[in-house]
């Protein structure tokens, strides 16, 4: 697959990796596959992401944990301790930030174990993602937030196709309009397997598995 570059106009450390082609995630169809792998895992380039997230949040909004999706806990903790240097206020009793988890059951709800809970109930969550495709996991996620008794202090992604999820407004780093094209469809009204093409990969949290 021929794989291109987008870069950030606030970092050059921050590179978006796409490869056009027919892919399949847990909820739709799209037409670019998007790499994040480097992005979350290299701690020059989190760090660097961290940074950029966290200019969207001014001195007075309060976090108190950060909700991590999309195997994104590298770019939390970084995220964590660049809002604690801009002055972010932290409600908890040691003036820190928990990173955390949810864990998916058989049924692919998400939920957090009892002794992470404290960590949710009566706090100021940030919900932190990879990507926010069609905006049915980050719906997920805040249901997950909210039943647990967190309050969302924010949404941030490194890349989303939409601007609002259920009234709250989704910070990312880059979006759909940066990728020329860029188009998401659901299965049944997909015009790639409607013409009979085949799959290039299936696409998860955890990045790619070709077909081909």
């Amino acid at each position: 697959m021929y794989e291109m570059k987008i870069a950030s106009p606030y970092n050059n450390l921050i590179n978006l990796k796409v490869s056009q082609g027919h892919f399949a995630t847990t909820s739709s169809h799209i037409n670019y596959y998007i790499d994040l792998t480097t992005l979350k895992a290299r701690a020059n380039e989190a760090k660097a992401v961290a940074k950029s997230m966290s200019h969207e949040y001014i001195a007075t909004t309060i976090v108190d944990t950060i909700v991590c999706l999309d195997s994104t806990d590298v770019v939390g903790a970084y995220l964590a301790d660049a809002l604690t240097e801009s002055g972010i206020m932290s409600m908890n009793q040691h003036g820190t930030m928990y990173v955390i988890t949810p864990e998916i059951n058989s049924m692919g709800q998400l939920t957090f174990k009892d002794n992470v809970v404290p960590m949710v109930n009566n706090r100021h969550v940030l919900l932190l993602l990879a990507t926010a495709t069609t905006g049915h996991t980050t719906e997920k996620a805040i249901e997950c937030i909210k039943y647990y008794g967190g309050s969302i202090a924010g949404i941030s992604a490194i890349f989303s196709a939409v601007d609002q999820v259920q009234g709250y407004n989704i910070h990312s780093i880059f979006h759909a309009k940066d990728i020329e094209g860029y188009t998401s469809y659901s299965s049944h009204e997909c015009p790639f397997c409607q013409a009979g093409v085949k799959l290039d990969g299936l696409v998860s949290a955890g990045g790619l598995s070709e077909m081909r």
